[in-house]
């Protein structure tokens, strides 16, 4: 293999660019840890005849990224689970290999929508508050009263790897049920003892505490709305780390402020990040944090690493592990 150009759009964890430079590939970075303007990636990229682009799911990579990097362009592999940020069509057309870093950061998530779930159900982001403004006075048999999981029921939205991940966790906690909704019932649950619900709404009318684990697709696009808080229970609470268009968030913040439910944790939202001044981000029943469900030293090394992995497999004609077009 000769020497590759890959332009990296984020300073990123060593394991990835140690595999490249050892893989005979030049590299250049944009130096910044902050998300790459959009104007900035089509200049840099257009600068040399790169042969591979690893990006980020911040990074819009649409036609006009492309046609700056020229008809050399291998591959572009993107360090994250999502590939939407990347048209697809256009990198069929012009045969460029598309890769990402699937089940990298399933464990990490998983365990991220465990803390949400309790945070939310313990009203720890209250209770932090009161310690902060001094209000903390002595035991009050109803202050600051939450619910546990034990004899809970569970819901779990898209039983995938992480959703299953999420289930393998809470099981230890007792919860009297799991129960999840996918698009086809799955021969693995029973090792969660996870119940199928055909129905998103046979599944929401019973559920304690719902998980959103899904993917976002047409058919869950705004799929938890007015409608769906409606028949849940006025108790219930919504952990969302899947993506944020699960959720309508007009909908959430009408439903948290009339208690029609009555919490959710979201590592997830849209738009992302919320506005400072969105009526989500102050609820007293909503803990809202920075989309860092993937954020251990761990699953971001092994992201880097793959990303360059699926790179020199690109560039040698082999498969890449994290494949998509």
């Amino acid at each position: 293999m000769g020497t590759y150009k890959v332009y990296v759009t984020r300073f990123i964890p060593k394991p990835g660019p140690e595999f490249l430079k050892k893989n005979n590939c030049e590299l250049t970075f944009w130096e910044s840890d902050e998300a790459i303007p959009h104007s900035e990636l089509v200049k840099n990229i257009g600068a040399k005849k790169y042969d591979a682009l690893l990006c980020m799911l911040t990074d819009q990579v649409d036609a006009a990224v492309m046609d700056a990097a020229g008809p050399q362009l291998k591959v572009i592999a993107t360090m994250s689970v999502g590939y939407e940020h990347i048209d697809l069509d256009e990198c069929k057309k012009r045969k460029i290999t598309v890769t990402n870093t699937p089940n990298v950061s399933t464990d990490s998530v998983a365990e991220c929508t465990v803390v949400l779930l309790l945070m939310t159900a313990r009203r720890i982001k209250e209770g932090l508050k009161a310690v902060r403004d001094g209000l903390q006075r002595e035991w009050r048999p109803t202050w600051l009263t939450g619910f546990q999981v034990t004899n809970s029921v569970v819901g779990i939205f898209g039983l995938g790897r992480i959703g299953y991940g999420v289930a393998k966790r809470i099981l230890p906690f007792g919860p009297s049920k799991i129960l999840y909704h996918d698009v086809v019932e799955v021969s693995y649950a029973k090792d969660v003892q996870a119940i199928y619900c055909q129905k998103l709404e046979d599944m929401l009318m019973q559920v304690d505490f719902l998980c959103i684990c899904c993917n976002l697709t047409p058919q869950t696009s705004h799929r938890l709305c007015m409608a769906t808080f409606s028949i849940m229970k006025n108790t219930a609470i919504i952990v969302n780390t899947g993506r944020g268009g699960v959720i309508n968030h007009d909908d959430l913040a009408v439903a948290l402020e009339n208690r029609v439910i009555g919490g959710a944790g979201l590592d997830v939202t849209e738009p992302e990040p919320l506005p400072k001044d969105h009526p989500l981000v102050n609820l007293k029943n909503c803990v809202v944090t920075p989309h860092m469900g993937s954020n251990t030293w761990d699953s971001r090394n092994l992201m880097s690493l793959t990303a360059a992995e699926c790179i020199v497999s690109a560039f040698k004609n082999e498969k890449p592990m994290g494949l998509v077009v």
